[in-house]
């Protein structure tokens, strides 16, 4: 799926409000022309209708005046070469152009005048034998749903996947006028959501007047509009649903506004100054409870939080487990903490480097493990020597039995220790291991396992990585004591992450 920002398209349908003229369905163009001409920022076509007549309406009812869509598409005829005149100055007018076809000659004829897109009327959706004259076309596909079951919309677009076409979706009310309690918006947030990967648009027949149903649906993510266009005059008059130049200009204009207040879709918006600087000018600030010396790092138990703070000092929200602070200057007690006094060093990028590893090593293994749980990062010599001591343990169960994941990640070692209150028993489920069990050195691979008394001394190591199953009683880390006292005295060797399998 494509995030880059898609332009809305506004597709003006002409649909036979041209009233069988060439010279009226020119004047519709250049009416809609004089209108989007002051919106760049969208993009639009415009849409015509084709169909056979001489073989679309039975011989029997040609003459039937009585008949309403009978008498509609009879006395709005075109010739072929008269829709090729109408489609030519829309192109020339720099729009986009799409066509309906209502049978299948009406296809070809389509192909033959070289329109940008074809579409589906919601009435034709299951006409299979359409469909599939339409999937043997190269153009793109813009289908409306009005009516149709999912189901049926599911087949449609596994017809056109299948032929690797590129296939849009508009929502739409197959009722003319329609009712605003009829407009089902909410249906344009149910096929985002079916079909991620498809555009989803809005085709709509409610009052020319109503431009409310834009903003939302524009607010529900929709990025293609349809709506029928025409021009009156003394003869020709609009149908309830068709909007005239003024009523489309207004349409676009609560448009431009939904799109401005919606703001960037997709991605975080950016902030201005002045809503920075009004959050920053809330925020606590830090300052110095002692006196700090250049070098020396400034831990939490150093600092209090208070208003006011000062333009460019450092405040609680850059205060983090992740972050580390060292003076370059010497800093008073009570006074600010200046960011251009620190040098910064954030472990993020570090962890986030560690995460991506064991997940690589948990899809190897095959190991399946709760997405929901804790991962525990054990860097026993810091951050920066992770690769080589260290280890990352997801604790599943922890009661009066306790089991744990342990992932070993290649050439990492686990620095010898002991428990007082435990045993363990380790399952190799992947790869393979040097252990230590007081001193004695023992190789263990993939389906072994192995009984470690409470008392014993051991440590691990291994070349090619590990996932180890670790079961034991209950598990409390005032019951890890290692035979390196560098390592007691680091009370910051272990760092922990929620979320890390997102």
């Amino acid at each position: 799926m494509n995030d880059t920002p898609i332009r809305p398209l506004f597709i003006l349908e002409m649909a036979n409000n041209h009233a069988g003229s060439v010279q009226h369905g020119l004047r519709i163009v250049n009416a809609m022309h004089e209108v989007v001409r002051d919106f760049p920022q969208f993009r639009f076509a415009v849409k015509l209708q084709y169909r056979d007549m001489d073989t679309f309406i039975h011989p029997d009812f040609r003459e039937r005046r009585d008949l309403k869509f009978v008498k509609r598409f009879s006395e709005t005829r075109l010739e072929w070469d008269e829709y090729r005149q109408i489609k030519d100055a829309i192109a020339d007018k720099g729009f986009l152009t799409i066509c309906t076809p209502w049978d299948e000659i009406s296809v070809g004829q389509i192909e033959e005048h070289k329109y940008d897109f074809i579409k589906i009327p919601s009435c034709y959706w299951t006409d299979w034998p359409l469909i599939e004259r339409i999937g043997s076309s190269h153009l793109p596909v813009i289908g409306s749903v009005a009516g149709v079951s999912l189901q049926d919309i599911d087949r449609v677009v596994g017809f056109f996947r299948h032929r690797n076409r590129p296939l849009s979706l508009m929502h739409c009310v197959g009722e003319y006028s329609t009712q605003d309690g009829n407009l089902q918006l909410n249906q344009i947030d149910l096929l985002k959501k079916r079909y991620p990967d498809l555009e989803i648009g809005y085709s709509t027949h409610e009052r020319p007047d109503n431009n409310d149903a834009v903003k939302i649906a524009i607010g529900l993510g929709a990025t293609l509009f349809e709506k029928h266009v025409g021009v009156p005059t003394g003869t020709i008059q609009l149908n309830a649903y068709s909007a005239n130049p003024q009523q489309v200009r207004a349409w676009l204009e609560a448009a431009a506004s939904a799109c401005e207040m919606c703001g960037v879709q997709g991605d975080r918006h950016s902030f201005s100054t002045e809503e920075t600087q009004s959050l920053r000018a809330l925020q606590r600030a830090v300052f110095v409870k002692r006196a700090i010396k250049t070098g020396e790092k400034i831990c939490q138990e150093d600092v209090f939080l208070a208003l006011p703070g000062v333009e460019g000092q450092l405040v609680a929200n850059d205060l983090s487990k992740y972050s580390s602070y060292h003076a370059l200057s010497p800093i008073e007690p009570n006074q600010p903490v200046m960011v251009k006094d620190l040098r910064h060093c954030d472990s993020r990028k570090q962890l986030n480097r560690i995460i991506l590893d064991v997940k690589k090593m948990l899809k190897r293994s095959k190991v399946i493990v709760p997405g929901q749980l804790e991962l525990e990062i054990s860097h026993h010599y810091g951050l920066n020597n992770f690769a080589q001591s260290g280890s990352t343990v997801i604790t599943v169960v922890n009661r009066e039995y306790c089991k744990r994941i342990i992932v070993m990640l290649p050439g990492q070692a686990h620095p010898e220790q002991y428990h007082l209150q435990k045993d363990e028993t380790y399952h190799i489920l992947h790869g393979e291991i040097s252990l230590t069990l007081d001193g004695r050195e023992l190789e263990q691979k993939a389906n072994d396992v192995v009984v470690i008394p409470k008392g014993v001394r051991h440590g691990f190591s291994t070349r090619g990585g590990a996932v180890i199953e670790e079961v034991s009683s209950y598990y409390t880390q005032d019951d890890s004591f290692y035979t390196d006292r560098i390592i007691h005295d680091n009370p910051n060797r272990k760092t922990y992450v929620t979320h890390w399998m997102d």
